[in-house]
């Protein structure tokens, strides 16, 4: 398959350029400039785990990550979320710090719920990434209008939002709706195929990492559920939910703010993920094409293997090739639950990938542990299996519910160290009484690479 123009220029730019892992949406942002020579594969360790924010009270959970908020700089903005119920957002707060996460400032709201005549507003607040052509620092968050503040509405309701700050995250210059560029679409109709009431745009967790290309363009990996004939909301699995994976692009404009488009609908098979694809993660590879990991899910027809997904792009995240499962670079299928997972481009020139993998047929969403880290084949985009290694796991007595997954990780400028970001949730069985207990801390795990 022929290749663009601007992926060769890119390669030349590659060979005396380091790998940027700056800030981003939730996730780092990544520009993809790698040395020219990675390291020979060898197995991650962890060497501390630390408590970075401690649950303030009985049934609340703390979800928290740090992102770079400058170019070279030690300066970070914590974001962390209270939850008490699935998929909801009681309250976040936002920290800085100038020292490398050494001494953080005090709190700031980032106020989650908000009165709506249609019903209760709720948003899903993310961490930032910085340009590295501009230095500036971008959000992207989601948001919408609950009718009866149920989360699954948001599948018909969930937009995009982002905001631009000039000075580190302190102060927003620009914050607004992502709506594709033209005159067709409006603050209902944002995105081809996508209407407010119908069915959604998204971010799902905090490994959805967007990408720069060579040529400027921000690339952002994201879901949105479908549409069927009628119309309305369509669920072809009829698992819990139903999602497709797309690109946007943005481009920045001559007044700070961004052109949005969009890439052509990357969907699954229902006859083999009962939940469509999920909670992209891309990365580039050796040849300058884009790697795209997805998850997926069995949740209502168990006897289908669990996986990963994956589908390459070769036009800069225009087109996608056809979702397959996931396996090792020697070919074997691995099974993984339905859980987020994370692209980790390294500036010695790895690829790393996190995530959960199961020795068994995973159910749905269990079993989201262990959590492991292995090495991807830049020439392939394939796991390589003699490089994965657990970094926690369930302990003896604790319950099968326990969830390990949820998390963030990025690379510590300095030290080259990972350091994971995560909440060890449900590790008692909370089945039964049949309360569920949220209390949880937000942990912080350093882990050499």
């Amino acid at each position: 398959m022929m290749r663009p123009t601007y992926y060769s220029s890119r390669r030349r730019f590659l060979k005396n350029a380091s790998c940027l892992a700056l800030s981003g949406i939730g996730i780092p942002f990544v520009s993809c400039y790698r040395k020219s020579g990675p390291r020979p594969a060898g197995k991650a360790r962890v060497l501390s785990t630390d408590v970075f924010i401690a649950s303030p009270k009985k049934g609340t959970a703390i979800f928290g990550a740090s992102y770079y908020t400058k170019l070279d700089s030690s300066d970070l903005m914590s974001v962390h979320r209270h939850t008490s119920r699935s998929d909801t957002v009681d309250v976040a707060y936002i920290r800085l710090s100038d020292d490398n996460g050494q001494s953080w400032s005090e709190t700031t709201e980032w106020a989650t719920k908000f009165d709506h005549p249609n019903g209760t507003g709720r948003r899903h607040p993310r961490g930032g990434y910085v340009d590295p052509n501009n230095g500036k620092y971008l959000t992207v968050w989601t948001e919408g209008i609950l009718p009866t503040d149920d989360p699954l509405e948001g599948l018909k309701q969930w937009t995009l939002h982002y905001s631009v700050s000039e000075d580190g995250g302190r102060t927003r210059a620009i914050s607004e709706q992502i709506i594709h560029a033209g005159d067709a679409y409006d603050a209902t109709n944002h995105m081809p195929g996508i209407t407010v009431g119908k069915n959604c745009l998204m971010i799902g967790d905090l490994g959805q990492r967007p990408l720069t290309r060579s040529d400027g363009v921000i690339m952002l990996p994201v879901q949105s559920s479908p549409v069927g004939p009628d119309g309305e909301y369509f669920n072809p699995g009829a698992g819990y939910t139903y999602t497709d994976c797309m690109m946007l692009f943005g481009t920045w404009k001559s007044d700070g703010h961004l052109s949005w488009t969009a890439s052509e609908r990357l969907e699954g098979d229902p006859n083999r993920t009962t939940r469509g694809l999920v909670e992209p993660t891309i990365a580039e590879l050796a040849d300058g094409s884009i790697l795209m990991v997805m998850r997926g899910s069995n949740d209502v027809r168990r006897e289908w293997p669990g996986y990963k997904w994956y589908s390459k792009s070769y036009d800069g995240g225009m087109t996608w090739t056809k979702a397959e499962p996931w396996t090792y670079s020697n070919g074997t299928p691995f099974y993984s639950p339905s859980a987020t997972s994370q692209l980790i481009p390294h500036s010695d020139g790895r690829l790393l990938w996190m995530g959960n993998i199961s020795e068994e047929n995973s159910k749905g969403n269990s079993p989201r542990y262990p959590i492991v880290i292995g090495e991807v084949d830049l020439k392939t985009g394939l796991l390589i299996r003699d490089t994965v290694a657990h970094i926690d796991d369930r302990q003896s007595n604790e319950s099968p519910y326990l969830t390990l997954s949820n998390f963030y990780a990025r690379e510590e400028r300095g030290s080259g160290h990972l350091l994971l970001h995560m909440t060890r949730l449900f590790p008692q069985d909370f089945r039964e009484d049949g309360n569920t207990d949220w209390t949880a801390d937000s942990l912080l795990y350093r882990i050499e690479v």
